[in-house]
C-alpha cells in the first residue's frame, strides 16, 4: 500500500483569518508610529515654543536691570520720568549699556519701550534720548501669540500698581504717595498654549 501524505494545505478559512490579523496588527502599528510622530513633532513645538519666550524674558529683563535716571523730553519738551507705566499696561524707561561695536556718535543710554499689539510683545526703542516731532520709535516684534501683556510697578511695601509714577494722567498724589518708590518690576503675559505667564524683576531705584 502506498504511503498516505499526512500534510495539508491551509484552507481559505485559515488565511483569510491570518490576513485579518495581519492587517490589524499592520493598523495598530501604524497607529502607533504616527502618533509616536505626532508626539515627537508636538514636543519639538512645545521646545521651540519655550525657547522663544526665554528669548523674550531675556531682552526684557536685560533692559530692566539697566534701568538709569535719566529723565527725557518729550515731543513737546516736558519732562518724562525714567520710568513710565501708563493706563494702557505699555510701558517706557531709560537704560544703560546701548552697545556702540561701530562707535558711532551716540549716547550709551537709550530710551526703550514695550508694548501689545495684534496679540504680540513688541519692543521699541528711540534714536535719541530726548525727543524732537519728527522722532518715532522703531519697534520690533518680540513674541507673538500673545494674548495679553501687563506691566506692574512694585514699591517698597510691595504694593502693585498698574501705572507709574502714582501721580500720573491725574492720579493720586498724595504726600503719602510721593514717599513711594520702585523697586520691582511685575509682568504678566498670556500667552498660548501655557495661558498666564509671571515674571518679577528687582530694579535699580529711580
Amino acid at each position: 500500500m502506498l504511503g498516505m501524505n499526512t500534510e495539508r494545505g491551509f484552507t481559505l478559512v485559515e488565511i483569510l483569518v491570518a490576513l485579518l490579523v495581519f492587517s490589524v496588527v499592520a493598523l495598530i502599528s501604524a497607529r502607533l508610529l504616527s502618533q509616536s510622530i505626532d508626539n515627537q513633532a508636538n514636543l519639538q513645538d512645545r521646545g521651540q515654543r519655550l525657547a522663544e519666550i526665554h528669548r523674550a524674558m531675556r531682552v526684557v529683563q536685560r533692559d530692566l536691570l539697566q534701568l538709569s535716571r535719566r529723565k527725557v523730553r518729550n515731543e513737546g519738551g516736558d519732562a518724562l520720568p525714567a520710568l513710565v507705566i501708563s493706563n494702557e499696561g505699555a510701558i517706557e524707561f531709560t537704560r544703560v549699556g546701548w552697545r556702540n561695536p561701530l562707535g558711532q556718535p551716540r549716547s550709551e543710554v537709550q530710551r526703550v519701550g514695550y508694548r501689545w499689539q495684534d496679540e504680540a510683545l513688541l519692543r521699541g526703542y528711540w534714536l535719541t534720548l530726548d525727543r524732537g516731532y519728527d522722532d518715532e520709535p522703531a519697534y520690533q516684534t518680540l513674541l507673538e501669540n500673545v494674548r495679553d501683556v501687563e506691566f506692574f510697578a512694585v514699591d517698597q511695601l510691595n504694593n502693585e500698581h498698574k501705572y507709574w509714577p502714582l501721580d500720573l494722567d491725574g492720579a493720586d498724589a498724595s504726600p503719602q504717595n510721593e514717599e513711594l518708590y520702585l523697586t520691582a518690576i511685575v509682568v504678566r503675559l498670556d500667552i498660548a498654549p501655557y495661558g498666564l505667564v509671571e515674571r518679577i524683576w528687582r530694579v535699580p531705584r529711580v
